[in-house]
């Protein structure tokens, strides 16, 4: 890149909350124990924006992670997170009580352009799809009760991805 000015080494939360925007997810700022974060959605499935590392600046941070919890009720699968881990990069997902939590860093330190912010949003959101429809499939193909979540998200995700795949399918 050869206008080193346009790249971020640290960010705000006003950055940030923009970075949403211009991506175009909603961004609602919330504080959360003394701790400001981003609450957002994709597709109809909530995610928080959390700041990360303080960077050299009051206010500035290096990295921040974006996270998608839900609630599980009659537990998970044995080998579910193991799973899921076992096959998907740049995310992992862990079990936190009665959650299922997606998470995925974003690393500004050392300077990163808008573009690379992007097109971390973007594979965010396609790690949301996969997220789902690893939930739905998984209890499918491992035989075991299906996964269920308190989440209206969750349902109004698999709505739209079944209106998504009947789209593709009255394509083909």
């Amino acid at each position: 890149m050869s206008n080193e000015s346009a790249l971020f080494e640290s960010m705000d939360i006003a950055q940030l909350s923009a970075m949403l925007q211009n991506a175009g997810y909603r961004s609602t700022e919330v504080d959360q124990n003394g701790l400001v974060q981003l609450l957002s959605a994709s597709q109809g499935i909530g995610f928080v924006l959390r700041p990360g590392n303080p960077g050299e600046e009051p206010g500035q941070v290096v990295d921040f992670t974006l996270s998608c919890a839900l609630q599980i009720q009659n537990g998970l699968p044995a080998n579910l997170v193991s799973e899921w881990n076992r096959i998907k990069r740049f995310s992992r997902l862990s079990e936190q009580g009665d959650f299922l939590v997606l998470t995925k860093d974003v690393v500004v330190a050392g300077g990163v352009s808008e573009r690379y912010l992007r097109a971390n949003m973007e594979l965010w959101d396609r790690l949301l799809q996969d997220y789902v429809l690893f939930l739905r499939n998984f209890s499918r193909v491992n035989a075991q009760a299906p996964v269920s979540t308190s989440s209206v998200e969750l349902e109004q995700a698999e709505s739209e991805q079944a209106d998504i795949n009947l789209s593709a399918e009255q394509q083909a």
